[in-house]
């Protein structure tokens, strides 16, 4: 995405750039300075926090069209305006296993397909008290069929006709389904609660979270205050600004100049020139992104299981990682969600082996096999893995021809043409990731996967209310993947934050989508 919102950027200098709307709201801060978001080792806050100051936080935005509805959010940027206004009932930690936030608890009954769920005391910011009818409205508002909210498909399972609030705080929902997963849906990507009685989310929003609204200017910047009555405790800041820029450069050279104090999404290249050298922090979110090929299973070639397993074993991962990702990064073996929660870990790593792919190309009758791999610069590293995996096909006498697709369109265009394309996929359960994209009515599969016991097995795991045997199911189901799926997953990308050295509480641990990611009411400025 170009930065059209500031085209003198890099000419003029960032505050420059910004407006006069953002230049006013900068004036505020005073001394409120420098910072750096960084933490230790162990992923915990490093010093003493100290209160006060405003943090400048630069993203890639959204444009004039922007909103703070957060019901609405899709880009990163939508999504950390959300955190700082707004809450879940649940969020992910950094397992990608469900936490309660203003959810107290939750209890299921035998069946699973009854949930009661105890909000805690929390108030949103015009001191009215969050309770379980805003937390249905929300959920209604979410899944209006009038509506295109994304977090729409997420609380599919949920009949939100019969379910209902049992006193201010608690609430019985009722599912289409036994859900033994029903936590994932409370922390689903986009399922904030807002107030019933809300009327200008989009422009002046109320909401329960860490911080109050000051201002918003679509496309360039949102100003927040602290919310001193936070029921997860006060920010430390004063005030946090989000600001728009949607080039690289421009939030780098933003943060060496001291326009901004914390940049959001770097570039590998970008973090090995500063990492070290004093004058930035560079914060390494391990495991945010999944990198992989997508193989059609329903079409040729890759409709014969032989071929998959060929490419498989075609792919150097180390390569891979070293040349598509600069080596930020570590190796996949074929399944999403290293490091997650029900991951199976204990399958052998998959290593490149050309005369094995060979041999089961030969067997399948697929020898001096061509094809096509989509790709696109609309994700970084794309263009390269492409470039990489088509030399290392050809040492197995594979031929892969490169074609180049649209960055407006490239992922509704791969969805169902094409046989072979490059994918990614950010941070979510692998419960999720199953649900979404590898059963046989899921809406982005993909890889086309569709195996009628494939399905059984998923249904069984969310019927099974004990967690080591539904984790037992979730593995034979890796295993299953692992032979004979459609992915190909070579490797997980860090992501990469820059930030002012002053800045400290940065969780160092917490992939992109989850909790402590983007979340400012930690951070402080030293």
């Amino acid at each position: 995405m170009h930065d059209e919102h500031f085209p003198a950027l890099r000419r003029r200098g960032f505050l420059a750039a910004t407006g006069a709307a953002s230049l006013g709201a900068l004036g505020l801060a005073g001394c409120g300075g420098s910072g750096s978001a960084s933490g230790d080792g162990d992923g915990k806050a490093d010093g003493t926090p100290k209160k006060g100051g405003r943090l400048r936080a630069a993203f890639a935005g959204g444009g004039a069209g922007e909103t703070l509805d957060p019901h609405l959010a899709n880009l990163f940027a939508d999504v950390a305006r959300a955190k700082a206004l707004f809450d879940k009932l649940a969020d992910y930690g950094a397992d990608l296993s469900a936490r309660p936030r203003l959810a107290e608890k939750w209890e299921p009954n035998k069946t699973l397909d009854r949930w009661r769920v105890t909000l805690r005391e929390a108030e949103f910011h015009d001191g009215r008290p969050v309770t379980a009818e805003d937390v249905l409205y929300s959920y209604r508002r979410i899944t209006d069929p009038k509506q295109a909210f994304r977090a729409k498909a997420s609380l599919e399972p949920l009949d939100l006709e019969a379910s209902r609030a049992t006193g201010t705080r608690s609430i019985e929902f009722v599912l289409k389904r036994p859900t033994a997963e029903f936590p994932n849906l409370l922390a689903a990507f986009g399922a904030y609660i807002v107030p019933w009685h809300a009327r200008d989310l989009g422009r002046k929003p109320v909401g329960s979270g860490p911080f109050r609204f000051v201002s918003f200017a679509p496309g360039r910047s949102a100003v927040f205050r602290r919310n001193d009555g936070y029921w997860d405790g006060a920010p430390h800041l004063d005030e946090l600004e989000l600001v728009v820029a949607n080039e690289e450069s421009a939030r780098v050279n933003a943060l060496l100049g001291g326009q901004v104090e914390y940049a959001h999404e770097l570039a590998p290249a970008t973090a090995r020139a500063h990492e070290g050298k004093g004058q930035i922090e560079i914060v390494r979110l391990r495991n945010s992104a999944m990198q992989a090929f997508c193989m059609k299973t329903d079409r040729p070639p890759f409709d014969d299981k032989r071929v998959r397993q060929a490419f498989f074993l075609i792919a150097d991962r180390a390569e891979l990682v070293d040349g598509a990702l600069s080596g930020a990064g570590e190796i996949g073996n074929d399944l999403f969600g290293k490091g997650y929660e029900y991951y199976a870990d204990g399958l052998p790593q998959r290593e490149q082996d050309l005369d094995r792919a060979r041999a089961l190309l030969k067997q399948a009758g697929a020898e001096n096999l061509k094809v096509t791999l989509d790709t696109s610069a609309v994700a970084a590293g794309f263009t390269e893995a492409a470039g990489i995996f088509r030399d290392q096909a050809r040492k197995a006498g594979v031929t892969v021809d490169v074609r180049m697709g649209s960055k407006d369109s490239y992922w509704s265009d791969i969805l169902d043409s094409g046989t072979l394309c490059c994918y990614r996929s950010g941070a979510m359960p692998i419960e999720a990731h199953i649900s979404q994209r590898l059963l046989s009515d899921s809406t982005t599969n993909a890889t086309k996967w569709r195996h009628k016991d494939f399905d059984a097995l998923y249904q069984q795991a969310q019927s099974t209310s004990d967690k080591t045997r539904r984790a037992a199911v979730y593995a034979r189901m890796q295993r299953r993947l692992h032979s004979e799926g459609g992915f190909l997953v070579w490797g997980f990308a860090d992501w990469i934050i820059g930030t002012a050295r002053t800045v400290k509480g940065v969780e160092t641990k917490a992939p992109a989508n989850t909790l402590d990611w983007a979340r400012f009411d930690k951070v402080w400025l030293g």
